[in-house]
């Protein structure tokens, strides 16, 4: 604003003569920008400018109106936004409205820019958060500008409102000023209804120009008329008005005018929520509102259809807790469930909807599927289930007679059961058993399979208390899976899954028919479909003895394992085969992350499992290690076997180590160094020597290969090579401090996790800013007789690697904090700093200056730095000081990006 302050007025001048003429289109885009700036700066920084400045600047910025009365439009909203700006933070202006509407409301010419700043104003009082008041100054100004300037402003558009001659652009203007000033609460119901406006807005529905901001301001007024008993005056004199409307909404549903149908559905909605209990204990005054809003429901365009959800919702809710529910009310929702329904239909041609269409109106139909458990709520389950039931053997009985059926007219009965299911009660026996009788009878049309099995699999908790059920779902399960239609053949996965998590206890005796129909028909599905599958069985062995499901893991397991033998054992593999393998591991992870462990304690049949899987996985990394999806599913599984395993799986640990710390030097695939974090994480704390001997060399392995990879590598093309060592060296900081503090690599480490602090990836920061707390935090720094005496060499190693490193270390923190850092890792940064401010105070007073200095100039104003160095210069207050500093940031973060936008 420094410009601001000397030449505001000639370069509001300068920027506005522009549009006098006829500009070309570079140096229109200048003024343009130039205006936004201006505007932006008045919001930001007009304390800089003295009491006679901001008042040239006031009458340039009015007379600026008057000459710019009549457009450009944008400019007119940025000079509005600015004097509303100046208005709020003016305080020796006493009163900016009256003097604005004794400048601009006398001439028919600039009575368009009075109204646009009156409807600017309240928005920008009370939306802009960024203006620098206290919370006080901010509400005194407040009263002053609108709260006693609320009856001027009525009486003024009443008095525009009523004028000769007033053109419809002016009239919606009004309406949209109005509404503003509801908005805001500077106008009441209660003033509105005594006065013309309140009959002006009902009339304008009947005008093209003006039925949208007719709309709105009605919207506003109901919404606005919550408070019931402060408002009945005004709600009685709305009803009559609102139920006369429905012949109009009748017009515009007879004449398919969908924006009047939007506008009425708006109306009649906003006054169902809003006098919802009032509806309830009035029906014979108030009920015509809910009719209106389902014929609103019944219309075709499912953009409009919506609008109602919420109603019906908080409706059904407040039905729910009237003992008696009036006649009226239910037929209202029967009415809606039928046309729900029937909005569920897909076109009479799916096959001509577009992919992003059929994606849209699946989307829609599962929203549509929460108003009918409302529905539910109010007639109850049993009756919509029943409805629906019959809606589909209606349509069967049609087919058989010769009739015409859509496969639509079954398939979306059977969408509304599967949206119904939440509502179900799992031990029903009357309504249930008829559906499920009924599934072997509808037709094979792949979209009624589709939904039949997805019914199978939203009821099978209703299915575990009925087992009977169990051999039929199965074979109907089963038989989609040979469905040509690829989302059939999903369902199936879908609702095997669940079915084995439901019904896990009833599937046990089923494990040789599963396991029969992975091995011959598991090579014929789609993966993703396989793996519900496996997940399925997985479910099923958690269910039984542990004898008994450490020998179906086994045997589950064992085939996959196989079938990778196979494939390592070749002289040379092609890429499906390999792709096959990473597929067949995929399948293992999945079943071991269901089962997750048998405990301490192995069943016999698992008791040498570890070693025979270990030595097809090592032949794997140590011959296709190099092929990156094959390195990721096999330390997936291999995480999945330690956590499986446990203890039992120890004495492989050393092995492992060697195997992939080896694999990553070769490949410099992160994920061996994901793996190795996950090994430290299972094993660091175990006391065998062969074990802790290849975590330390391991560690150094690793680290010199990730040494040179930042050689000859930018960090940021490699961010999950960087994220995985930073944790292995929390992992190990964590278990085996030695190899970390001891090691001569330390102090290249520390300088890897600097390097990683210049990464635009918040989970490669927060790892980072973790790791650095835990060394400058470790209970080292702190000396005390009982230590170890190995802390005292902890002790200096870290003191030497953060003295060495201290100005890029203070540097980085500082730039990150206030540019590229997440928000709330900022504790984290002031937590940093206080461990150096403890540890490092005389250091630390010599790096802050250059640091501060090295922030980008548009992160950080000139005077941020100065009060930022001012305020460490007492390191007792060093959090408050860095919290600060990142408000002051964050706001400068804040302005820019108002700028660009």
């Amino acid at each position: 604003m420094a410009e601001v302050a000397t030449e505001s007025i000639q370069q509001v001048l300068a920027a506005l003569e522009v549009f006098s003429g006829k500009p070309d289109k570079e140096s229109l885009d200048k003024a343009n920008a130039w205006l936004q700036n201006f505007q932006h700066a008045v919001t930001h920084d007009l304390h800089q400018l003295d009491a006679s400045q901001r008042a040239g600047l006031r009458e340039t910025l009015t007379t600026a109106i008057q000459k710019y009365a009549n457009g450009p439009r944008a400019v007119l909203i940025q000079l509005c936004l600015a004097l509303s700006g100046l208005a709020l933070q003016m305080k020796e202006w006493d009163n900016p409205v009256l003097d604005l509407i004794n400048a601009l409301g006398q001439n028919p010419v600039t009575v368009p820019a009075l109204l646009l700043f009156l409807t600017v104003l309240p928005e920008e009082v009370a939306g802009n958060t960024r203006i620098p008041m206290t919370t006080e100054e901010f509400r005194a100004q407040e009263a002053q500008l609108l709260t006693a300037n609320g009856p001027e402003v009525l009486r003024l558009l009443t008095m525009y409102s009523q004028a000769e001659g007033i053109t419809a652009i002016v009239q919606a203007q009004v309406f949209k000023c109005l509404r503003s000033w509801l908005q805001t609460g500077e106008v009441t119901p209660n003033m509105i209804a005594a006065t013309p406006l309140f009959q002006v807005t009902f009339s304008g529905l009947v005008h093209e120009e003006l039925f949208e901001p007719a709309i709105d301001v009605l919207c506003g007024l109901i919404h606005e008329t919550q408070e019931i008993h402060d408002n009945m005056d005004v709600i009685q004199a709305l009803i009559p008005r609102l139920v006369a409307l429905r012949p109009m909404l009748a017009v515009a549903l007879q004449a398919d005018d969908a924006e009047k149908v939007r506008g009425y559905c708006r109306l009649f909605t906003e006054a169902g929520e809003t006098y919802r209990l009032l509806i309830l204990q009035h029906p014979e005054t108030f009920f015509p509102i809910v009719e209106a809003i389902g014929e609103c429901a019944a219309y075709h365009d499912l953009d409009i259809v919506p609008i109602t959800f919420h109603f019906w919702f908080r409706l059904a809710q407040s039905i729910g807790k009237k003992p008696d529910v009036p006649k009226p009310f239910l037929d209202a929702y029967r009415n809606l469930m039928g046309v729900i329904i029937k909005h569920l239909h897909f076109p009479a041609n799916p096959e001509g909807m577009t992919p992003q269409e059929r994606d849209e109106f699946r989307g829609f139909r599962h929203i549509m599927g929460d108003t009918l458990k409302d529905c539910c709520y109010v007639l109850g389950t049993d009756g919509c289930l029943l409805t629906t039931y019959e809606m589909i053997t209606q349509a069967l009985a049609k087919g058989s007679a010769g009739q015409p059926v859509s496969w639509q007219d079954i398939e979306a009965p059977l969408f509304s059961m599967r949206s119904m299911g939440a509502e179900v009660n799992p031990d029903d026996d009357e309504i249930l058993p008829k559906i499920m009788d009924l599934i072997p009878q509808l037709p094979a049309h792949p979209r009624v399979r589709y939904a039949a099995i997805m019914v199978i699999s939203r009821y099978t908790e209703w299915t575990d208390r009925h087992p009977t059920y169990i051999p039929f779902q199965l074979t109907y399960i089963s038989a989609g899976f040979d469905d040509p239609d690829q989302e059939v053949a999903a369902a199936s996965g879908q609702a095997m899954k669940y079915m084995c998590k439901d019904c896990r206890q009833h599937l046990v005796p089923y494990i040789p028919q599963l396991h029969t129909f992975v091995q011959s028909m598991g090579s014929k599905l789609l993966q993703d479909d396989r793996l519900q599958v496996y997940e399925a069985i997985a479910y099923v062995i958690t269910s039984m003895p542990m004898e008994d499901a450490g020998q179906t893991l086994r045997l589950f397991s064992l085939d996959l394992v196989t079938h990778i033998h196979g494939i390592v054992s070749k002289p040379a593999a092609e890429k499906e085969e390999l792709t096959n393998v990473a597929d067949a591991l995929e399948l293992l992870e999945t079943m071991l992350a269901v089962v997750q462990s048998f405990g301490e304690e192995l069943p016999a049949a698992c008791k040498d499992t570890a070693a025979e899987v270990y030595a097809v996985l090592d032949a794997l990394i140590a011959k296709y290690g190099n092929v990156y999806f094959i390195s990721e599913r096999v330390c997936r599984v291999l995480k999945q076997g330690m956590q499986f395993f446990g203890n039992s799986g120890a004495a492989l640990a050393p092995s492992l180590l060697r195997r992939v710390g080896g694999a990553y030097q070769s490949t410099g695939f992160s994920s061996f160094l994901w793996l190795q974090g996950k090994v430290v994480a299972y094993y660091g704390t175990s006391t065998d020597p062969a074990l802790q001997l290849a975590l330390k060399e391991t560690l150094e392995q690793s680290s010199a290969q990730t040494f040179a990879v930042l050689k000859v590598q930018a960090p940021s093309d490699i961010p999950d090579v960087i994220e995985d060592y930073l944790h292995l060296l929390i992992q190990m900081l964590t278990f085996c401090p030695d190899y970390v503090l001891l090691s001569p690599s330390f102090p290249p480490s520390f300088q890897a996790v600097l390097t990683a602090l210049t990464l635009v990836h918040p989970d490669i920061i927060y790892p980072a800013l973790d790791l650095l707390w835990m060394i400058l935090g470790h209970e080292s720094m702190t000396p005390s007789a009982s230590q170890p005496a190995k802390y005292a060499q902890y002790a200096t190693t870290i003191r030497q690697a953060v003295s060495a490193n201290g100005f890029q270390f203070v540097g980085l923190l500082l730039t990150g904090m206030v540019t590229t850092f997440p928000e709330d890792s900022v504790h984290l940064v002031a937590s940093l700093f206080r461990l150096l401010a403890g540890g490092w105070r005389p250091e630390l007073a010599t790096w802050l200056p250059p640091a501060v200095q090295q922030i980008p100039a548009a992160s950080l104003p000139a005077e941020a730095r100065a009060k930022f160095l001012t305020d460490m210069g007492n390191l007792d207050h060093v959090r408050s000081s860095v919290l600060a500093l990142n408000r002051t940031a964050r706001r400068a973060k804040e302005r820019s990006r108002d700028l660009v936008a």
